[in-house]
């Protein structure tokens, strides 16, 4: 018999034990055959990374309900390819979803996401694809007020497909409701006093990455931090090709001044 159930990739970058997965995976199982590949412990700021000096190793987990888990030893993005080469039987995903992420992924930080990176790879297999990620880092927060919004866009992008090359990045609001889905821009930002510096016991130094986000537009209506900051859900069109078509020309124009004395004419 055909099934005609879509068909769900489902991977994260906090590890196949989250409570994000969980609830992602029970928001859709109802309507969807679902697969869980994702890490076998927290894998965040991986972005679009994979494993080029070890080998990996996968690990068959107990189910949740009736969806099959699998965690993988290496990174989010390794998670997709090994799923889709060992472990789909055969089947393409209608859809590749990532989450749902304990931090916000919003702004540059989708630069730096494994949350973003399952997507972004998902993406760049021609499989439509969508990040989510709650503001709440608290990995025991109630995400409960995600799931119609989780299942709203689960099911135009199924109805609907998304534009080759085009992903989604979702961001919620740290709150227990929202004002509704605010479709918007990545906003222009930047991490600021990232090093912090301390001396070990024994008088070496050593460092920590932390940071503090800057936001370099705060009033920017139309940006996704904006969106997030006042209680909607943040949807951002993020694309594969990042080819700064508008700067071509005046480049071209730049780089052939004096390119005959270069040739030597």
């Amino acid at each position: 018999m055909e099934n005609n159930r879509p068909f769900i990739l489902i991977s994260n970058d906090d590890g196949y034990h989250s409570n994000g997965i969980r609830l992602l995976v029970n928001s859709v199982i109802a309507f969807a055959d679902v697969l869980v590949v994702a890490p076998e412990s927290a894998r965040s700021g991986y972005s679009c990374a994979f494993s080029v000096t070890d080998y990996l190793r996968l690990k068959r987990r107990h189910n949740m309900g009736d969806t099959p888990v699998w965690s993988c030893s290496g990174t989010p993005v390794d998670c997709v390819k090994i799923a889709l080469d060992q472990l789909c039987d055969g089947r393409r995903p209608d859809l590749i979803l990532s989450g749902i992420n304990h931090g916000d992924n919003s702004s540059v930080n989708t630069h730096y996401s494994g949350t973003m990176g399952v997507a972004l790879e998902g993406c760049m297999k021609g499989i439509p694809s969508v990040a989510f990620s709650s503001c709440y880092y608290d990995e025991q927060a109630d995400l409960q007020p995600l799931r119609p919004y989780v299942v709203r866009i689960v099911e135009t992008v199924l109805a609907n497909g998304l534009p080759d090359g085009i992903c989604l990045n979702v961001n919620f609001p740290a709150r227990p409701s929202f004002e509704g889905i605010k479709v918007c821009r990545m906003t222009k930002g930047r991490w600021i006093n990232e090093i912090e510096k301390r001396v070990h016991p024994r008088g070496h130094n050593y460092y920590w990455v932390v940071g503090e986000y800057h936001n370099d537009e705060p009033s920017a209506e139309d940006s996704d931090q904006w969106a997030v900051n006042h209680g909607f859900v943040a949807v951002t069109p993020t694309q594969i090709d990042v080819t700064a078509y508008g700067f071509m020309d005046e480049l071209r124009s730049r780089l052939s001044l004096g390119l005959s004395h270069l040739e030597g004419e």
